[in-house]
């Protein structure tokens, strides 16, 4: 039989109904004779509310502080579910990080996993019960509590399922998998029943929700297969491998996702001259603003436009910092442009088949939109547009490179 870690989010976890509704699908489980150990996130809305309660004390609250407070979110979760395991009839024992000994660095907030002390885990797999983690949390060398960020719970769960060896982390949250595109914008969107963890991580990086960039990558550098699924129907969900598909098999494009949350800065008029770049983005980069997309014109006259674009919540402050620039490099001008969207194609297909730039382009031109900006890798292509196009964009490129459902 197997041995499988599955990780359930906050909805999954938000009611002591939906609590008792995992505890019967991990029964299910047992009932095959699966070795099973949960990971589980703070019931929904509790992190929030724990927040609010330290923002009634303080301003800025001591990172070792708000750790302790966040971490008993998680806590709560594993007692209930451990309780509704036993009451099924079934032996099951909770853990905190802590208590796991998932051995992190001292960075309050964003903490990083160093190490997991499985042993205790394997000890009780081996005695028949059911393992109830707190996902988010660890503890540093010190024996303080930590929290490991955005995406926590996932990487607490990929992490374990890497130290245990586990056949599979399963990763169920209120959708059945990962689509081709959001369903929202274009209802004909598939499920992808299986995808590369290069494709993943571009599609996360790329605005795809289902999964955090960081348990991707965790996934992927252990060897760690993944599979997302829905916590509220049965189903396949979809599973992410390093075990890609032959190049006749694989589609070219495996799906196409968006990003709202982009913002575009030029620096026009500016000196063509060596390190002109550098001497742009270090004041960028100083200020803790990630850059995304960078387009360098062609000089004329000895000068050149610079383009990039940043996170929307950044727009403000780089274009102040990218103003003192202009000043000091006696540039023309800066101009900013916060109604743009990032639209972009992933497939590993593209190694193996010419053209697919060419259909992009073909694709969004017959619809009439004008492309701001293009970035390529070996497995993607994004373009930045106008963010009224956004949903006609993506509805264009999945019928153009054949992602629809057939519908009968």
């Amino acid at each position: 039989m197997a041995l499988y870690v599955q990780k359930f989010g906050g909805t999954s976890v938000g009611t002591t109904g939906r609590i008792q509704s995992v505890a019967k699908k991990v029964a299910g489980f047992r009932a095959q004779g699966h070795d099973i150990v949960v990971v589980v996130s703070a019931m929904s809305g509790e992190t929030n509310r724990l927040l609010s309660l330290s923002a009634d004390i303080s301003e800025e609250p001591d990172e070792r502080e708000l750790d302790v407070l966040l971490s008993t979110g998680e806590q709560v979760t594993i007692s209930l579910l451990s309780m509704a395991l036993k009451e099924l009839g079934l032996q099951a024992k909770s853990y905190t990080g802590s208590q796991v000994k998932i051995l992190t660095d001292t960075e309050y907030g964003k903490a990083r996993i160093l190490e997991i002390d499985e042993g205790n885990v394997r000890k009780d797999l081996s005695a028949g019960r059911v393992v109830v983690v707190a996902g988010f949390q660890g503890v540093d060398i010190g024996g303080n509590i930590t929290t490991l960020g955005r995406g926590g719970s996932d990487t607490t769960a990929v992490a374990l399922a890497a130290a245990l060896k586990a056949d599979e982390c399963q990763i169920y949250t209120d959708v059945d998998g990962v689509y081709t595109t959001d369903p929202r914008v274009v209802p004909l969107a598939q499920r992808i029943e299986k995808i590369t963890f290069e494709e993943m991580l571009e599609m996360a990086s790329l605005g795809s929700k289902v999964l955090q960039i960081r348990s991707v990558e965790f996934a992927g550098k252990y060897n760690v297969p993944l599979r997302v699924l829905s916590s509220f129907e049965d189903g396949p969900g979809t599973l992410i491998t390093t075990e890609g598909l032959d190049d006749m098999e694989q589609p070219i494009v495996s799906g196409v996702a968006f990003n709202r949350d982009e913002a575009k800065l030029t620096l026009q008029g500016v000196p063509d001259i060596p390190g002109v770049a550098s001497k742009i983005l270090r004041p960028i980069s100083d200020k803790n603003i990630e850059v995304d997309m960078i387009v360098q014109n062609v000089g004329l006259d000895k000068k050149t436009d610079f383009t990039f674009t940043v996170h929307k919540n950044d727009f403000k402050k780089a274009k102040a910092v990218l103003q003192e620039v202009c000043e000091k490099l006696e540039a023309d001008r800066v101009a900013g442009d916060d109604q743009i969207t990032k639209v972009s194609i992933v497939g590993v297909g593209m190694r193996s088949h010419a053209g697919v730039a060419t259909k992009m382009f073909e694709a969004l031109s017959d619809e009439g939109i004008n492309i701001q900006m293009i970035s390529t890798s070996e497995i993607k292509i994004s373009v930045v547009i106008d963010e009224k196009y956004l949903e006609l964009a993506v509805r264009s490129l999945h019928s153009a490179f054949q992602l629809d459902a057939v519908t009968i």
